[in-house]
């Protein structure tokens, strides 16, 4: 029996949305786990020669940690990873390897877990929600944290709701990197200032576009983590200066871009590529073969 799970790229930190705003994009992973060939990990696509194929591998070790929660042993199995999301550009690729992973292994071990335990498991592995959340629902997701553990509420997104990534060929930039440039603390005038633009983020992707430019205004993390590649900030001056709403996509180097108002985004140069997209209104999503 072969076990297929496809996994959307993903975009958290929306703006003002910090560790809060996620949405789920028409470009995906797949993970493959054949329970009847020799035991093996191949990585094809994104990451060829530069993941590991081997115990090391983040979707294994989301699989064998889902495994000692359970109480349960994996059987032998192959795995294929066949990645699409480029690697550390902001998109959600350690989301999906972590979500595919622990999906998979769900289904090899027969749990049936709920959505909030998978999300919870993924949040202890993977350290943050909104992407991994974004990752198993599919859409626009609020991610937050409750007395029972992490939550996620699914939104429908706006029908005419146009992404386009912005991503640089070259530059990368590593979460642990991105996160040490925040500070520990912000201005309350800087917190107040963010929850007003997040609440219009929600209103502007869900039901008014014209406010993106102005929902899209953050003062906690996009201004500290641009510096890091100033390829990225000059682009994504330009397109606020050209009127296009535009924001950092997770931790960056990318730019989530989206073209409303008949206002396209631009061509940013040859050593960048732009991928018009589709919102992926599901997530995470498993068929079996040959069973």
């Amino acid at each position: 029996m072969r076990i297929i799970v496809r996994l959307p790229a993903t975009v958290a930190n929306l703006g003002p949305g910090f560790d809060t705003l996620a949405l789920a994009l028409d470009l995906w992973n797949e993970v493959e786990v054949d329970l009847e060939a020799s035991p093996a990990v191949e990585v094809r696509g994104q990451g060829v020669g530069e993941l590991p194929e081997d115990a090391s591998n983040l979707v294994f070790r989301a699989m064998a940690h889902l495994a000692g929660e359970a109480g349960g042993a994996l059987p032998p199995f192959a795995l294929r990873c066949t990645n699409r999301i480029p690697l550390e550009r902001g998109l959600g690729s350690s989301a999906a390897a972590v979500v595919g992973g622990l999906v998979a292994a769900d289904r090899v071990l027969g749990l049936g877990l709920e959505p909030d335990r998978l999300l919870d498991v993924a949040v202890e592995i993977e350290g943050h929600a909104d992407n991994v959340a974004a990752c198993l629902r599919g859409g626009l997701v609020i991610a937050y944290l409750s007395s029972d553990g992490w939550r996620a509420e699914r939104l429908d997104p706006h029908d005419d709701l146009r992404p386009v990534l912005v991503i640089p060929e070259h530059d990368r930039i590593a979460t642990d990197a991105a996160r040490r440039v925040l500070p520990r603390d912000v201005p309350l005038a800087d917190a107040a200032f963010n929850a007003g633009r997040t609440a219009l983020a929600v209103l502007a992707l869900t039901r008014n576009l014209d406010v993106l430019p102005v929902a899209l205004e953050d003062r906690l993390h996009q201004s500290r983590r641009l510096p890091l590649a100033p390829g990225s900030r000059a682009v994504f001056d330009q397109l606020r200066a050209a009127g296009v709403p535009v924001c950092v996509a997770g931790a960056g180097p990318s730019l989530l871009a989206f073209e409303t108002g008949g206002v396209p985004v631009p061509e940013p140069g040859p050593s960048w590529r732009t991928l018009r997209l589709q919102v992926a209104r599901n997530g995470a999503d498993v068929r079996l073969e040959g069973h």
